[in-house]
């Protein structure tokens, strides 16, 4: 997975580079090699919000682009938070993939797989 980190009123330290790059390892395991985040930090300058600090993940999937958004009192609280919420995001856009890939018959809860019958011999 290839990461993306800039920032918007606020300079990138190589610090807050690596921390971004060891927080979302996590992410990287489960999602392919070609997956591209990309990560905005940002400062608000208006003194009345008590977070002032933003950070957005977008990670760009083959054929679905996830995106997380949180605020933090400071920039990597706020990288923490929205990692745990783009992970979430992951995991089930994975679940979803791997149900579809199975090919399961629908069932509707509460009736056994023998009340739909067989399909090669007559409902009585």
């Amino acid at each position: 997975m290839q990461i993306e980190v800039k920032g918007r009123n606020v300079s990138v330290s190589d610090e807050l580079r690596e921390h971004v790059e060891k927080r979302f390892r996590r992410v990287d395991r489960q999602v392919s090699e070609l997956a591209v985040l990309e990560v905005e930090v940002r400062q608000e300058t208006n003194p009345g919000i008590p977070d002032p600090h933003v950070v957005e993940a977008t990670l760009h999937l083959k054929g679905a682009t996830l995106r997380a958004q949180d605020r933090g009192r400071d920039a990597r609280h706020a990288v923490n938070l929205c990692e745990e919420e783009l992970t979430r995001q992951v995991k089930r856009h994975r679940d979803k993939r791997r149900g579809r890939r199975k090919g399961d018959t629908p069932t509707i809860r509460g009736a056994s797989p023998e009340a739909f019958g067989d399909g090669l011999t007559p409902a009585p």
